[in-house]
């Protein structure tokens, strides 16, 4: 699975998370094996949200071929873009760092985000 976690830095796993998917400013993509071990970690810069818009981001993400997100927050119309578009959105909102968090989700302890959950913006 190829996962992408909002964060505010390029330090990979050691990366700080981001608290919203839209204006991080990084995305840390995670591929993990069947077995749950970390194959590899890549950060890549986000887009400018403020020139290109929530819809901008959505494309950016949905181009970089990620299997799943990894958020603290997401809007509504992003779950949805994603949901349409075969990516799966997990939640997680105690973990500061990505390494932690990515952990917590291999050990099954983030819940794919529901309508209800995302942010009423």
């Amino acid at each position: 699975m190829k996962l992408a976690v909002p964060s505010d830095t390029a330090d990979g796993l050691a990366s700080q998370r981001s608290g919203h998917f839209g204006h991080c400013a990084y995305f840390t993509i995670v591929d993990i094996d069947d077995a749950g071990n970390i194959k590899a970690v890549e950060s890549v810069k986000n887009v400018d949200h403020d020139q290109l818009g929530c819809g901008g981001v959505i494309d950016y993400v949905l181009g970089l071929g990620v299997d799943g997100i990894l958020t603290v927050g997401m809007g509504r119309p992003p779950l949805m873009r994603f949901s349409e578009g075969g990516v799966s959105v997990y939640s997680e909102r105690t973990a500061p760092f990505v390494g932690d968090a990515v952990k917590l989700f291999i050990a099954g302890q983030a819940a794919p985000m529901a309508l209800s959950d995302a942010c009423q913006h």
